[in-house]
């Protein structure tokens, strides 16, 4: 080798040696060193017995699948090109076992109840829609038709929801039937040609009455945010027969004018007797694509010690806190078996139904009432975008699910867990006239979230663990609103929000199932309330004055549900028998958010199928046989519900010393403005419920907690009892500024 090249290669060694000992010192004097002494022990031991409560694994559902196609005499198919003339294995879920048969076994009563899941088959050559429950899994021997025991009906097979492939039948017959005799207008009108088309949006319910399968089908530009550009056409469809061959277009609308047939509408556009749409080109404004590059990270979340929280299987410890959690497809997420310090505080809560019902001049929109669940809640739970949807250092979790589909399918990082300081301080207090102190407490919550988009809408599901023993449902709204062609009388149901586009008011009803067991299963309800009362003076009895006074009732029957327009009493509690030291009935408060607009009025035929967003809150007693407020059926049969809540309370029964479930309705009524352009923001569209401890305890339960902070004059910078003052020097911390105190400077002197 040349001498020169070899001292030169040596010198390039050796430079290159020195320039990573100078970055290795330079990154580990900035970059965090975590070590493992600062991590606490989980305060609890996972249960394996939360498995109870388990989604279906990818394993069980296959063998579900397997033993429904073995089953010669159900002549089952399980592809997704299934005609709807045949029979489809539309969906299968987890069977929950009854609630006595799960409370035994989780509390060391008696043995493990049997396992078992749910199919869904649509009968297409028979008319009609089956359930079956199959079991035992994993080993399935049996299945048994529980159809008529869950709905007391038969279910007719248009109430079925549309499946995938019928969605792309129907659109191929638009296709065929309409667009393809309307050349010049699409062109024209829309800018439509050989190589490009429209995107469609089905529209819901299909019909007027029961039986109907009538959808009047929407078109929109295809351009992301595709439900903002709405052109102005729309076509219904006669779809009640399960062959294709005997579909029929009925009716269309083009610029607010109806037509009978698609001859009708091309005779009078080609004649020139229509008022025309003009194709204008026009920017993409529902696009999400950033208008900017971003110049640095938004803040983000660091666990300085490590997470406090753990996640095995489906079941998740967070300090004081343990609960069970699924993701059914058609209800969305829920927890079970949920424990304070050890104690059952509540059995369910889980999402049951999201509503909306929209107001329009147009065809498409004008009776469209949307049942979230019929279409699968939980079946659009799809992956979160780490540092976005939920913390960048959150813990993900996979689910599986099957519906509408061939086989199984694992759907990444679809449930978020994360450990959330609020922003805002629990409870605190800074003591300026007397004892100069601080104590505080941050408001650090234990968060579990999925977000699903249905269509057009996203929402943020949240339950969310305090370390005061409250527990809080809520829901966000985001996505895209629905919208339809500006016509003339379309600004009495919304406004213009972009040209030639108008967006829809609607409301948004969101229910809760909260299933509490306060100290055990035989609970009452109880309210409270304040009312005004003329009282004598006791040092000066010829004085009155108007004090408020406390008002306390306990109420006996179902028929007690608090109907959203009426005056609920501002406290209600399930409560146990049993007393806390003072004497006071042990409860849990359901502190309800809402902004919900007015409910459809009980006289039209479709409200039975959302009977349950009369009622802000209903409180029932337990039945296995009333699982859920709404059904997969409800939407395409909603005249002619499987599962019609309010006869959940039409038995009055007694709900004193009974195991009772509320169920809560929340929401808000949104109309459009220009600000939903391209989507909706999530600030000030939602809703939820918090369940508070009331009397529960003695005192409040954070009191115990590590995280408090207490300062006095001369403590300020110890470490004993304020963790942040020394996390700065933390060598598990990022670069932070060091801790200062200086409140004490100002406070006032009464001794001097």
């Amino acid at each position: 080798m040349n001498s020169l090249l070899k001292w030169a290669l040596i010198l390039f060694v050796l430079i290159s040696v020195i320039l990573n000992i100078v970055l290795i010192s330079v990154y580990s004097g900035r970059a965090p060193k975590c070590s493992s002494q600062h991590l606490h022990p989980l305060q609890g031991k996972h249960d394996e017995r939360s498995q109870v409560f388990a989604d279906l694994s990818r394993d069980e559902y296959l063998q579900v699948q397997q033993y429904m196609l073995k089953q010669k005499d159900l002549d089952i198919s399980t592809l997704q090109t299934t005609k709807p003339s045949q029979n489809f294995l539309f969906l299968i879920d987890l069977s929950l076992p009854k609630k006595a048969d799960v409370l035994g076994y989780l509390d060391g009563k008696s043995s493990k109840p049997v396992r078992e899941a749910t199919a869904v088959v649509f009968h297409g050559t028979k008319g009609h829609i089956k359930e079956y429950v199959v079991g035992p899994l994993p080993n399935p021997v049996y299945h048994r038709d529980v159809t008529m025991e869950k709905y007391k009906k038969e279910l007719p097979i248009n109430a079925r929801i549309l499946p995938l492939i019928e969605y792309v039948l129907l659109f191929s017959f638009v296709e065929k039937e309409v667009f393809s005799k309307l050349v010049k207008l699409k062109k024209e009108s829309f800018d439509i040609g050989q190589d490009n088309n429209l995107k469609a949006f089905y529209q819901m319910p299909p019909g007027v009455k029961s039986g109907d399968r009538k959808t009047w089908i929407s078109f929109f530009r295809d351009l992301s945010g595709m439900y903002i550009h709405p052109v102005g056409f729309e076509v219904l469809v006669n779809h009640e027969s399960v062959n294709t061959y005997d579909w029929r277009v009925e009716r269309l609308l083009y610029n607010g004018q109806y037509f009978d047939t698609v001859e009708e509408l091309k005779q009078k556009y080609d004649s020139g007797s229509v008022k025309k749409i003009v194709f204008k080109e026009s920017r993409n404004y529902g696009s999400l694509k950033p208008q900017r590059k971003p110049l640095q990270l938004s803040p983000q979340q660091f666990y300085a010690e490590g997470k406090r929280f753990s996640v095995k299987n489906n079941h998740i410890l967070y300090l004081d806190w343990s609960f069970a959690f699924g993701l059914s497809s058609l209800t969305g997420m829920r927890v079970f078996d949920v424990r304070f310090k050890g104690e059952r505080i509540a059995y369910e809560l889980s999402v049951q139904e999201a509503m909306s019902v929209y107001g329009s001049v147009t065809a498409g929109m004008i009776l469209t009432k949307f049942l979230d669940s019929s279409m699968g809640i939980g079946r659009f739970a799809h992956e979160l975008t780490r540092g976005v949807d939920c913390p960048y250092d959150a813990t993900y979790i996979d689910t599986y699910r099957y519906i509408d589909m061939e086989a199984p399918t694992r759907y990444r990082n679809s449930i978020c867990v994360f450990e959330h300081n609020m922003g805002q301080p629990l409870r605190r207090h800074f003591a300026d006239f007397f004892h100069n102190s601080y104590g505080g407490m941050v408001n650090s919550a234990l968060v579990f979230r999925t977000i699903t988009a249905i269509g057009n809408y996203d929402y943020i599901w949240d339950f969310i663990f305090y370390q005061s023993g409250s527990v809080e449902a809520k829901v966000h709204a985001s996505g895209y609103i629905s919208s339809s062609y500006l016509v003339n009388g379309s600004l009495q149901f919304g406004h213009q929000v972009a040209e030639n586009v108008l967006g829809n008011i609607h409301t948004h009803f969101i229910n809760f199932k909260v299933d509490l067991d306060v100290l055990g299963v035989k609970n009452v309800f109880q309210t409270k309330d304040m009312e005004f009362v003329n009282m004598s003076l006791p040092w000066m009895p010829e004085h009155y004055a108007m004090i408020p006074q406390l008002v306390e009732k306990q109420l006996q029957t179902e028929k007690v549900c608090y109907f959203l327009s009426s005056c609920t009493p501002r406290y209600l509690h399930i409560a146990s028998n049993q007393t806390n030291r003072w004497g006071h009935q042990r409860s849990y408060r359901l502190q309800v958010v809402s902004f919900a607009g007015e409910h459809l009025p009980e006289s039209q035929p479709e409200e039975r199928a959302m009977s349950w967003a009369r009622y802000k809150v209903a409180i029932t007693k337990h039945k296995d046989t009333e699982q859920t407020s709404s059904s997969l059926y409800s939407q395409n049969d909603i005249w002619s519900p499987a599962v019609d809540f309010s006869s959940f309370i039409e038995d009055n029964e007694s709900i004193e010393d009974e195991d009772l479930v509320a169920w809560v309705t929340t929401g808000f009524l949104h109309i459009p403005h220009a600000e939903d352009i391209p989507n909706t923001v999530t600030v000030g569209n939602g809703g939820g419920v918090i369940l508070r401890p009331h009397n529960y305890f003695d005192e409040d339960p954070s009191i115990q907690s590590a995280d408090s902070v207490y300062i006095s004059p001369g403590s300020e910078y110890s470490c004993e009892n304020n963790r942040m003052a020394c996390l700065a020097q933390d060598i598990c911390s990022p670069v932070f500024e060091p801790f200062t105190y200086n409140s004490f400077e100002g406070v006032m002197k009464f001794d001097e």
